[in-house]
């Protein structure tokens, strides 16, 4: 019997998260990621902690464990070593943290006994203990002597897994091998196997490519490269862009967000991936590797249809750059769903303005979950470009945007609520960002429009 379990074998539940550590220079980064979905390969160079790994030499529990016994936070226990694992990972990375930074930490993890407040009881006491006896100056030592040398690549079961060590080798492995699987953070990947019981015959993985684990910066600019996880991703660009603080959130659980990255996610296409909108709104860029030749291309020009993308036989994505942040820049993102944590988008709409006097200068929207791909509302833009910025105006947009898409109902929503709802979005944005004025007759519009 082991504490990680398997529950819902799709990286939702949590019951199966573990703790990776690897080096980050001469240092530790410890993250939790859910096992359920990791591919074994990807651990190499690497430690992984599970629940039986907390408890020291002499017996003693670790302090996360022990205050979860003291707060009585295990309930029917299935759950339980999952939550330690967050815990942990919180603990070794966050010595003072806040409620809003204990419950995102937790939000991957479903407690089946519905009984949350002993648990986050009992990650606000569990810095009370005395601090656990680490042996992190030694594990170092031992991932160092794991690492392998400088552009050594990984190959295994007759050349079925490659984990090339240089982008240029990725570039020749892809062309030679088209038909292959390119994998990154493995949270869609994963549910192939998991789910789908697909055979992956080729598998490709990025994830050991040095150069594509970089985020760089210039005159404001980001350029992300296709390795950068999304938690590393979301932090550099909200840095920019602090508006998208609160879509970025709630784009997934931590543990996803620590083994996914951003690149794949665009690379992925759902209609419903989150990161596109608001990517397509900043005027973000593409940059496509295909053996030796590197082209770009807007993120907005990259879908032509469901799950269809204008990528090239052997080609992938080496990353995605972001301009600077232009002078005035008025941005939203907003994400209608469910649940407020991990949740699917019914709509989510990001829109960029950029006024001069009260005209519209420039402005970008784009939706997600309104179509077969993400996609610019482009004649919605058209409408509002030029004009000025005001209640007619924006109406008048609104009529166009609920012409411009068609789209479909499902579990998460109606294709009426969705037009509905992206109207309002556009509303809600004008209210937020018009010149000040009174409200007068207009208070009474609010409730007209979204109420």
């Amino acid at each position: 019997r082991v504490g990680s379990k398997e529950g819902c074998a799709e990286g939702d539940c949590g019951a199966c998260t573990v703790v990776i550590a690897e080096l980050a220079g001469d240092t530790l980064q410890y993250r939790a990621v859910n096992a359920c979905i990791q591919f074994l390969p990807t651990l190499d160079g690497k430690a992984m902690f599970t629940v039986e790994s907390l408890k020291a030499s002499d017996g003693s529990l670790h302090p996360v464990q022990q205050s979860l016994v003291d707060h009585h936070g295990s309930q029917c226990g299935f759950c339980t070593p999952g939550f330690v694992m967050s815990m942990f990972a919180l603990y070794k990375n966050n010595p003072s943290p806040t409620r809003a930074d204990i419950d995102d930490a937790l939000s991957g993890n479903l407690c089946r006994c519905t009984g949350y407040r002993p648990i986050i009881d009992a990650c606000m006491h569990m810095y009370d203990y005395p601090v656990a006896q680490d042996s992190d100056a030694q594990l170092v030592e031992q991932l160092r002597g794991l690492q392998r040398q400088q552009g050594m690549s990984l190959e295994l079961e007759q050349a079925s897994y490659h984990a090339p060590a240089t982008v240029d080798e990725l570039a020749s492995l892809d062309q030679q091998n088209p038909s292959a699987r390119i994998l990154a953070g493995g949270t869609d990947v994963g549910l192939w196997v998991t789910k789908q019981l697909r055979e992956l015959p080729l598998i490709i993985y990025l994830g050991n490519v040095k150069e594509l684990k970089q985020i760089s910066r210039q005159d404001g600019a980001i350029e992300i490269g296709a390795a950068v996880t999304l938690s590393d991703a979301l932090d550099e660009i909200v840095g920019q862009f602090p508006e998208l603080a609160e879509m970025f959130r709630r784009f997934a659980s931590v543990p996803v967000r620590n083994a996914g990255t951003l690149v794949g996610n665009v690379a992925n296409g759902s209609p419903i991936g989150d990161s596109m909108p608001a990517l397509m709104v900043l005027d973000t860029r593409v940059k496509l590797r295909q053996g030796a030749r590197v082209r770009e291309m807007a993120l907005a020009d990259l879908y032509l249809d469901y799950m269809k993308n204008a990528l090239q036989p052997g080609e992938f994505i080496e990353a995605i750059e972001i301009p600077a942040r232009g002078e005035g820049l008025l941005l939203r993102c907003y994400k209608l769903s469910k649940r407020f944590d991990q949740d699917i988008s019914a709509v989510c709409m990001a829109i960029a303005l950029r006024l001069d006097d009260d005209r519209v200068a420039d402005i970008r929207i784009a939706l997600g979950g309104m179509a077969a791909i993400p996609k610019r509302a482009a004649l919605t833009e058209t409408c509002l470009r030029g004009k000025t910025w005001d209640e007619t105006t924006v109406r008048r947009a609104m009529q166009q945007l609920g012409q411009e898409f068609t789209p479909l109902s499902d579990m998460r929503a109606s294709a009426d609520y969705r037009a509905r709802a992206a109207a309002n979005l556009l509303y809600r944005f004008y209210l937020e960002t018009r010149p000040q004025q009174p409200l007068g007759a207009q208070a009474v519009n609010v409730f007209a429009v979204t109420g």
